[in-house]
Parts: structure tokens; C-alpha cells; sequence
């Protein structure tokens, strides 16, 4: 049953509601405009707050909704992060379009907050604290994802879960390695 789990929850994060969005809504295929990206800061540098927060919204949900079915099925905690990774990955390689996804970080946040609600305020407050030294929202927003293993691990969260959840962050700071060197060069 776990491994039918993990396959449905590759599945799920394949779902690209960057790629449904702007073509239902702007008769556009995304992956041909601005950095061919077909997550949320794309569509909305191109289309707008609008289309930023439909695709934001769509693409967290699914992490959320694969936490949600692992605790329906009341499967353990590191099986929902394992879950979580899968769609993840599926977001990162969807077979729904060739395996060029986007870069997983509204699937990831959708899915750390369904596992764990408090991890909101240390986000929110973690990012508030690194932007005005940054500059980036993607090195603030990385940076405050850097903190939720020492919030697990403070909280009592089980080891496995916590290396689990650092690996989760390691595929995320990967699939943005382009980003980080990119505003690092400059």
C-alpha cells in the first residue's frame, strides 16, 4: 500500500498547474515565455499577481493533499515526508510534460505546513529576518527553509523525519543551484 502511495503521490506532484493555468486562462504554453519555468514566479512575472497565486495555490495544494491522503491512511510521519518528496519530485520531473517541471518550492511549503502548522511563524518570521539583508526573495525564502530541521528537532520531531525533511530541502536548494549561482555571480 506504501508503495502505491508513493507512485500516486509522484503522480499528484506531476499535475503542472503552472502549465494548466496559462493555457486555459492565456491560451499560453508557459515553458515558451519568460524562463520557460512553469511554477507560479513565472507565470506571474509574465500574467500577473492573479495568475502567481492560482498557480502558487494549485501547486501547494498538492503537497498538502498528499500529506492529507498519508494520514487518512494513517501512515507515520516519515512515510508523509516521503510522500511529500515524491511530489516533490514529480513536480521537479513531471511525466505530464517530458520531466521539465518547476522547482518544488510551493509543493514543498504546501506540504511542511499540512505536516507541521506551527512551521508558518518560523517561514514568515526567517524570511522577514533575512530579506532586508539579502535582497532576494529566493535567498530569504531558502535561507527561512533552512530552518525547519533546527524547528523539528526542537519540537521532538523523530530523526528520521528530521533528516528526511533536510533532505526534502536538499532537492529544493538543487533544483534552484542555476538561481543561486546566477544572483551570486552578479
Amino acid at each position: 500500500m506504501i508503495y502505491l502511495y508513493l507512485v500516486i503521490s509522484y503522480l499528484i506532484g506531476s499535475v503542472m498547474f503552472g502549465y494548466l493555468v496559462t493555457k486555459m486562462f492565456y491560451g499560453k504554453d508557459i515553458r515558451h515565455h519568460g524562463s520557460g519555468n512553469v511554477g507560479a514566479r513565472n507565470a506571474g512575472r509574465l500574467h500577473g499577481k492573479k495568475a502567481f497565486v492560482l498557480i502558487f495555490l494549485g501547486d501547494a495544494l498538492k503537497g498538502v493533499f498528499v500529506v492529507w491522503i498519508a494520514r487518512y491512511l494513517e501512515f507515520s510521519e516519515p512515510i508523509e515526508l516521503l510522500g511529500l518528496g515524491m511530489a516533490i519530485i514529480g513536480h521537479l520531473k513531471p511525466v505530464t510534460l517530458k520531466f521539465k517541471g518547476g522547482k518544488g518550492i510551493s509543493t514543498f511549503i504546501g506540504g511542511i505546513i499540512m505536516l507541521e502548522p506551527l512551521l508558518i511563524p518560523v517561514i514568515i518570521i526567517g524570511f522577514l529576518v533575512l530579506y532586508p539583508f539579502t535582497k532576494s526573495f529566493t535567498f530569504a525564502g531558502l535561507g527561512a527553509f533552512l530552518l525547519i530541521p533546527v524547528f523539528l528537532v526542537i519540537n521532538h520531531t523523530g530523526w528520521i523525519s528530521c533528516v528526511i525533511a533536510g533532505c526534502l530541502l536538499v532537492i529544493i536548494l538543487l533544483a534552484h543551484s542555476g538561481n543561486i549561482k546566477e544572483r551570486l555571480n552578479r
